[in-house]
């Protein structure tokens, strides 16, 4: 293999200027922030400092295995994202399943009590009436509240995340975090009350035909019957949902009871800051597992023997951000090359020691400049996306 001595390496020059580092080896800019390091700009210099330094330089990466990349990374992400909308959608329709069964379980008891009940001295004309009335004002109330945005004319400020945490959350199955209601769009209060208001209105019909309490059960029976089809239907689709997030699953190496609390191509999953370390990236997946949040990187190519340390260093940056961002240091991350290849990568003292004090080396080149060929291997420049603009190379002519 080919060599080049240190004297023949051209340094890079600064990539930005007025830094200076402080007490605890960090850089921070004029302005009294710190200099800001990507989990990416972590992964390139590992690799290569000289290739992060074109990058930055505004030289991109090109081959087909980065146009495929993308691709398979695109692809995945709508898997993952496919997984967690049939999750939703079962979660969803099983609890509409709860609370319509909870009516089929009222009118059964309505059916047997009108049927083998003792007459009771109960105008129940009257009382039919009593219960008309009382449905359509809460049809009335319910469908107003549809319209209007009564929440925001009385202060109510939006419900709070489930997770109480910084990263997107999980979605509520029928009002999201910032949802305020009104102009035409319900939350839970709209549902209750078109709920309560078809339980009342069932009742009043029942109860006008409770002079004959035969009569009575009969019309409650078949109402029974009918609703007990529409819940069938609904769970039907509970069921569909459940079987396409198994086979999602399967695909994508996740548990049905795992939950993806964030994905990097929608678009409320914004960028992870460290302010205390100028650490920023946005990890392709957090997977919530054993209630511990878990970053997980999907990397495509050739499956290693091992995981790449520059990998490594990638991941451990998305670990770093999500234990700034919950307050709680997730055990480990997950790499993850290919569909059967996981990794668990620690999250201990050594593996934090490691990124930072790789991402003070970032700092400290930014600001001072001397990014360099960091080895002598032909076969990893001849792989290099960006070799077609580094002054550096390796070839096997040298």
């Amino acid at each position: 293999m080919a060599k080049v001595s240190e004297e023949t390496r051209s340094p890079s020059p600064p990539v930005l200027d007025s830094a200076r580092q402080r007490e605890d080896g960090f850089w921070e800019g004029p302005d009294g922030l710190l200099v800001s390091v990507s989990a990416s700009d972590v992964e390139r210099y590992t690799y290569c400092p000289m290739s992060w330094y074109l990058s930055k330089e505004g030289n991109a990466g090109v081959g087909e295995a980065i146009t495929e990349g993308v691709e398979l990374h695109e692809r995945r992400h709508q898997e993952i994202t496919a997984f967690q909308g049939h999750k939703h959608e079962t979660t969803r329709n099983l609890i509409i399943w709860e609370w319509w069964f909870a009516i089929i379980v009222v009118l059964i008891v309505d059916t047997l009590l009108f049927n083998y009940a003792n007459d009771l001295n109960i105008q129940t004309t009257d009382l039919s009436k009593l219960l008309a009335l009382w449905s359509f004002s809460f049809l009335l109330v319910g469908l107003g509240s549809i319209a209007l945005p009564w929440r925001t004319w009385v202060n109510i400020d939006p419900p709070p995340p489930r997770f109480q945490r910084k990263l997107a959350t999980v979605p509520s199955y029928f009002e999201p975090e910032d949802f305020s209601g009104g102009w035409f769009k319900g939350g839970r209060v709209e549902a209750l009350l078109l709920l309560s208001a078809i339980v009342l209105a069932i009742h009043s019909v029942a109860l006008l035909f409770a002079s004959n309490r035969e009569q009575a059960a009969y019309v409650l029976a078949v109402t029974t019957i009918g609703w007990t089809m529409a819940t069938t239907v609904r769970l039907q689709r509970a069921l569909v949902a459940y079987n396409d997030a198994m086979l999602l699953a399967e695909k994508t190496n996740l548990s049905m009871n795992d939950h993806v609390a964030y994905s990097d191509g929608d678009e409320n999953s914004g960028l992870l800051r460290d302010e205390a370390t100028g650490l920023r990236g946005k990890p392709d997946q957090i997977v919530i597992i054993d209630g511990e949040f878990i970053p997980v990187e999907q990397k495509t190519g050739k499956v290693p023997h091992k995981p790449h340390q520059s990998h490594v260093m990638q991941l451990l940056s998305y670990t770093h951000l999500v234990e700034a961002t919950t307050n709680k240091p997730p055990p480990y991350g997950i790499l993850r090359y290919g569909p059967d290849a996981l990794h668990k990568i620690d999250w201990d003292e050594e593996a934090r020691d490691d990124l930072f004090t790789t991402v003070k080396s970032i700092q400290e080149v930014m600001a001072q400049g001397g990014a360099k060929r960091n080895h002598d291997r032909v076969g990893k420049c001849r792989h290099c996306s960006r070799r077609y603009a580094c002054p550096d190379a390796l070839s096997q002519a040298q």
